[in-house]
């Protein structure tokens, strides 16, 4: 599981993973979800995989002493619920969309049924492994040598889309302050100082959505001397 938004893994050539989820088979479903409805809680049997189509999934993890915690925001072309495979025989986290959402689900049995005898599909899934476990590294040392400033930047960043093919969108989900502190580890209100503090310096604008702007990235990269370690 990625803390992180934006995950992208490209497919092995020929092999379009949304047809083959999608096409007919025993042990795959394709359900619609509406804004706010729960693909699966925390507690509940694990017992399939899913794959985001469309739409926007929350994680979440509530704590013994009933303390919520967002930790990751997932997007299309990103599975949850995969601990199954490795033996978790209940959820660790509840999944819920930020927005209408199409997912994809696969049977615990059929998934592995898949994998074994779909060598282009065991090939995009251990892609998308790796690469999901080299966002957690990245989400790790984030965390251990990063301010909460550069923090919030670099997420902010990953959920606008920069980088990929230079091109920039606004953030177009609803995301809060608490949320957003919550995934970086910090407060609400040092939140706040740093989204007020990122608008005066025309790094990020408002406009119905976050608009995250080029200069974002300069100062994070440390070409201008906004953002301190």
């Amino acid at each position: 599981m990625t803390r992180r938004a934006a995950l992208k893994v490209p497919a092995p050539a020929e092999f379009h993973p949304a047809y083959f989820l999608t096409c007919g088979g025993m042990g795959k479903v394709t359900t619609e979800y509406k804004k706010n409805q729960n693909i699966f809680c925390q507690g509940e049997t694990a017992d399939s995989v899913c794959y985001i189509l469309n739409g926007r999934i929350k994680l979440t993890v509530l704590s013994e002493q009933g303390k919520e915690a967002v930790v990751g925001l997932l997007e299309p072309g990103q599975f949850l619920g995969e601990g199954c495979l490795n033996g978790h025989p209940l959820r660790t986290v509840t999944a819920t969309a930020m927005q209408d959402c199409t997912i994809v689900t696969i049977t615990k049995s059929a998934m592995l049924t898949h994998l074994r005898d779909e060598p282009a599909f065991a090939e995009f899934f251990v892609a998308y492994l790796l690469a999901r476990n080299n966002r957690i590294e990245e989400d790790l040392i984030d965390q251990l040598f990063n301010s909460s400033e550069k923090r919030l930047a670099r997420l902010l960043l990953i959920l606008a889309h920069y980088g990929e093919e230079g091109v920039s969108h606004p953030i177009d989900i609803d995301i809060s302050q608490e949320m957003l502190a919550e995934m970086i580890g910090t407060t609400r209100s040092r939140v706040s100082f740093f989204m007020n503090k990122f608008r005066k310096l025309g790094l990020v604008s408002y406009d119905g959505h976050i608009q995250v702007h080029s200069s974002l990235l300069a100062a994070v990269l440390n070409r201008k001397p906004h953002l301190h370690s």
